[in-house]
């Protein structure tokens, strides 16, 4: 019988908070051309990178790292490797389970060559990120199909698409939320991260919807199937319809950003700024695009953002967990694999 397998791709991290390795980490990641896309030269672009934004961020960003760094170093690795571990255990003989990381180890080159080696034939590439974008769900499919091309051109790839609004994950969001969102609070602000607006408009392939039409992402359109903002509406509306939030008590916010160019808006740091001022004392935050929690969520929100909001007036914050690997996640993660293996196997 032919040998199938499931892959799990996430972001990556440094490989320890030493500012050489994240200078290194950051060179990969934002040296990616579909992450910063401009100037349209490599050359410039890798200039850009490597001689201005690195060196004035890499000091900050070990900082940041340490902040949340754990015993078992990052705390994106870490869970990602309980994932393929309980993933592994659900599907038992049926399919072993791998995993690689798009920037830092363990890499997407390494892991398509041991897939090679291990005689694999099918492969179901699940990138862990619920929506589409082409600085995340894009590049990872992109990678990996340029190391299968080059290693095992023989090994026949299915993708996940993108999850943002699937109910069986919608389901999964509820059951990590539901314990918090049975304590006293005043609103839930859901912080998804931030693009380019420019990057909306380069992935509608009719240049003519996104962030042009008036009510963009609330208009029917072919363009919402790549387009960021859109799935982040979607996944919210499908959270509050199945949690219950009442309306007027929830909101989008986006996080992480670069100057220079429009960034989705409204900023998440203004919004913990802002919000104290029209009564929400009590702020829960949850944080869709992410499956797993990592520097954005551990210290940009939970550190900085939590400072940020009590320091405005706010009297409690409370973050919701990514999914991580609550059982929740894991049967999600079993079942599209599950359903997969029954369609080749057919």
């Amino acid at each position: 019988m032919p040998k199938r397998a499931v892959l799990l791709v996430n972001l990556g991290s440094p490989d320890s908070t030493s500012v050489a390795d994240v200078q290194r980490y950051l060179s990969e990641f934002l040296g990616d051309e579909r992450v910063i896309d401009k100037p349209a030269s490599a050359f410039l672009r890798s200039v850009l990178v490597n001689q201005i934004i690195i060196p004035r961020r890499a000091k900050n960003s070990a900082h940041a790292y340490e902040q949340v760094w754990t015993k078992d170093g990052s705390p994106l690795i870490a869970i990602s490797r309980n994932v393929r571990a309980k993933l592994a255990g659900a599907l038992g003989a049926a399919a072993p389970v791998y995993l690689a990381m798009r920037y830092g180890q363990p890499s997407i080159a390494a892991v398509i060559a041991q897939i090679a080696a291990d005689g694999i034939a099918d492969l179901l590439l699940f990138p862990q990120y619920p929506h589409y974008a082409m600085s995340s769900w894009e590049t990872v499919v992109v990678r990996v199909m340029e190391e299968v091309a080059r290693q095992a051109p023989h090994l026949r790839v299915t993708t996940v698409q993108p999850f943002y609004a699937d109910a069986d994950y919608i389901e999964v969001m509820y059951a990590v939320a539901a314990p918090l969102l049975t304590q006293p609070h005043d609103y839930l602000l859901f912080s998804y991260h931030g693009l380019p607006e420019r990057h909306m408009r380069k992935a509608d392939s009719s240049r003519a919807h996104c962030l042009t039409v008036p009510d963009c992402c609330d208009t029917c359109s072919p363009a919402h199937a790549t387009c960021y903002r859109a799935q982040c509406f979607a996944t919210t509306r499908a959270f509050v319809a199945r949690a219950g939030i009442p309306a007027g008590r929830h909101s989008i916010s986006f996080q992480s950003r670069l100057q220079g160019e429009p960034w989705l808006s409204p900023f998440t740091d203004h919004e913990f700024e802002r919000l104290p001022a029209t009564g929400v004392k009590k702020l829960l935050v949850m944080s869709p695009a992410f499956t797993a929690d990592c520097l954005e969520t551990l210290e940009e929100l939970q550190q900085q953002g939590r400072d940020t909001f009590l320091g405005a007036g706010g009297e409690s914050f409370q973050q919701i967990p990514c999914p991580n690997d609550h059982p929740a996640f894991i049967d999600f993660l079993a079942k599209r694999a599950g359903d997969w293996l029954t369609r080749v196997r057919a």
